[in-house]
């Protein structure tokens, strides 16, 4: 007994050294990455303000460096992304069967496109709809005066939900592969999906009526993709159990 409690203590001490060691990588290209984007961020900067016709304006010296830090960040972790996924592929490689390496490994692409889609979605839906939509509100009555700092910020607050929700068909058909969802399991919690992505829609956008319509549409599209995408996994793993039952 005592035998076997040390074996698994040993097993599990070495996993949580491999997931380190694989973390420690991953962290590692993040910093390459954010060298390399510091490196042109003045030129990714110059890409954002291309799509807008005011100036920016800073109000202290710190905002310089908090808007490089923020641009090249970003443009890091989507670097990064796919060294990440790759990491944990490897950890969990050694628990898969070889048809479900080079099923989950196909992924890993996935993601890394899901997740740039996701910004330039939202992006595009920042610039033509959202930001727009906002200035005609003034019709010059006001001042225009957008600081750095709170520009990037909202940018950022409509941009990155966008390239999270963009993740849910890869995320739903890698978890129906696992067994975790079925697809009968999310058209039965699809009215409450459907709440959450709106939300999420309102909490991105102005307090409007219609904004936050036109923004949860590509959300709900992407969650009823999602059970399409399931089904089909589903579909798939029930014929190779049946195949295997028969055999």
């Amino acid at each position: 007994m005592a035998r076997n409690y040390d074996e698994k203590e040993m097993n599990f001490t070495g996993h949580l050294s491999e997931l380190r060691n694989r973390l420690v990588v991953t962290a590692i290209f993040f910093i390459l990455f954010f060298i390399v984007s510091f490196i042109f961020v003045e030129d990714i900067y110059n890409f954002f303000e291309s799509d807008i016709d005011f100036k920016l304006t800073l109000l202290s010296p710190g905002e310089i460096m908090w808007i490089w830090f923020t641009i090249a960040g970003v443009v890091a972790l989507a670097g990064t992304l796919p060294i990440l996924a790759f990491q944990i592929w490897m950890f969990i490689k050694p628990g898969l069967t070889a048809k479900e390496q080079k099923a989950s490994l196909a992924f890993i692409p996935a993601i890394f496109l899901l997740f740039i889609g996701g910004l330039a979605c939202g992006y595009l839906m920042f610039i033509k709809l959202i930001l727009p939509f906002l200035l005609s509100l003034n019709d010059g009555i006001f001042n225009e005066m957008f600081t750095v700092e709170k520009y990037f910020k909202f940018l950022l607050r409509v941009t990155l939900p966008f390239a999270i929700i963009f993740e849910i068909p890869v995320i739903t058909m890698f978890l129906t592969k696992l067994g975790i969802l079925t697809p009968n399991i999310m058209r039965k919690t699809r009215k409450y999906a459907y709440l959450v992505l709106i939300i999420i829609a309102t909490m991105v956008t102005p307090p409007d009526f219609f904004l936050p319509i036109f923004v949860a549409i590509p959300f709900i599209l992407l969650y009823e993709i999602s059970i399409y995408l399931a089904a089909i996994v589903y579909r798939k793993k029930q014929e190779k159990h049946k195949e295997f039952m028969e055999a």
